[in-house]
């Protein structure tokens, strides 16, 4: 990684505004505006590209420990620093779980000796992730990682009065629950989202209640307690509703959407290319099309990229074995552009609300999701907003290669990122 001690970034355009002049010192932003100056400074002409703080991501899955053939913290923090984040969440469905303050504490280290983003660990929520007893919720906040999200993702915490204990522990500490939204029983043999494609192909239907009911339950139990909730991965427009009714009862709920959910549909299914195999699964075009509202009017907090890394031969298979889940860490950004900006529905200074700011506050992390501003940490994302190809997963940094957008042309390329100053990524290599 470049090391310089300050960098001068001529001409970038903050938040998609006028081009204007960046200077970095060290790892803090130390200066913005027309015609800076610095001697013995690295300058990066930025020809009016967008440069937008780095981003957070609030749901990743970096495999390690335990299935190092999916990803390690180290490459999937390569695949972040490439899509243009400075920070990402790890979840716990590790091997072991990360229920206990040493697994979290493993993750954080490796994420500190990675040095391509930051590495927040979040905690499992039960033993185990098996819904019968919480986990070391206190001890893993009180660890060095100081755990403050938690979550059983990939699996539900379907237990209502588990649920409830959850809440109200992590109260005690300003931390949030995490919530897997999919009722067991309604999604029992499910293999895709139930509707007419799913009848049509004859495959197990997972119907959009088995979500929207535990959102429900979630909502009113965080509302009783008095504590934060957060849903995972929203797929329905039945769950937004249930979201935006929550937040207009003045409730401590925020809610994040996938970059595949706000563009792909069931109807992809049809190839029966497990590429497309999720959980949550692909919706409908009218779930994509109340997906996007909701994030363009902030119902919807936050982009989350629930970066699902696989091996090879856990996809290379028939439909019913394959198992679930899309890398994003790369893509985000491009699909967010493609989906949200290049539509109208977001600015760019959104984006930067909805990929940084909010995921930020969510999780509490500090010197991350600040605005581009002097006296602020340097933790920015240059992006080429004219950039036009095809997504070719051969050139990810991550160690899998399960992307649904193999061959589609996306709009956007990050050129560069920078954490606290340091480039990690330079004219869209890793340094």
């Amino acid at each position: 990684m470049s090391d310089t001690a300050k960098t001068l970034i001529r001409g970038a355009r903050i938040l998609g505004g006028e081009p204007t002049d960046v200077l970095i010192e060290g790892e803090t932003v130390t200066a913005t505006g027309e015609g800076l100056s610095a001697e013995g400074a690295e300058t990066v002409e930025a020809g009016g590209r967008i440069l937008l703080p780095g981003l957070v991501d609030l749901h990743t899955h970096l495999r390690e420990p335990g299935r190092e053939d999916s990803e390690t913290v180290l490459t999937g923090t390569k695949a972040a620093a490439k899509g243009g984040f400075t920070a990402v969440h790890a979840m716990a469905n590790t091997f072991p779980v990360a229920d206990t303050a040493g697994v979290v504490e493993q993750v954080w280290r490796l994420g500190k000796e990675s040095g391509y983003c930051d590495v927040q660990p979040v905690g499992a929520v039960t033993v185990g992730l098996n819904g019968k007893q919480l986990a070391e919720l206190g001890a893993m906040h009180d660890s060095a990682a100081s755990v403050r999200v938690f979550s059983d993702d990939g699996k539900c915490v379907d237990d209502a009065v588990m649920m409830r204990r959850a809440l109200e522990y992590v109260k005690a500490f300003d931390g949030v629950v995490a919530q897997h939204a999919q009722e067991p029983r309604l999604t029992e043999g499910a293999e895709m989202n139930e509707g007419v494609v799913s009848a049509e192909l004859g495959l197990g239907g997972w119907p959009a209640v088995a979500e929207e009911s535990i959102i429900a339950r979630d909502v009113l139990l965080a509302a009783h307690v008095g504590s934060r909730v957060h849903i995972c991965h929203l797929s329905t427009a039945g769950s937004v509703e249930i979201v935006r009714w929550a937040k207009s009862k003045g409730w401590n709920v925020t809610a994040e959407v996938t970059p595949h959910h706000l563009l792909l549909t069931d109807e992809l299914v049809r190839s029966y290319d497990p590429v497309y195999k999720v959980n949550p699964p692909l919706r409908t075009e009218a779930d994509v099309m109340a997906l996007r509202e909701a994030l363009a009017d902030g119902t919807i907090d936050c982009v989350a990229t629930d970066h699902a890394p696989h091996p090879h031969e856990d996809k290379d298979c028939e439909w019913g074995a394959a198992a679930m889940g899309m890398v994003g860490l790369e893509t985000a950004l491009s699909v967010v552009q493609h989906t949200m900006v290049d539509t109208g529905l977001l600015t760019w200074e959104q984006v930067a609300d909805r990929m940084s700011h909010r995921p930020s506050a969510i999780g509490r992390l500090e010197g991350q999701g600040r605005p581009v501003a002097a006296g602020e940490p340097a933790n920015l994302v240059l992006l080429d907003p004219d950039y036009r190809g095809s997504v070719d997963p051969a050139g990810f940094a991550s160690r899998s290669r399960n992307t649904p957008y193999q061959g589609r042309e996306l709009p956007g390329r990050v050129t560069h990122t920078w954490l606290r100053g340091r480039a990690t990524v330079v004219d869209g290599n890793l340094t």
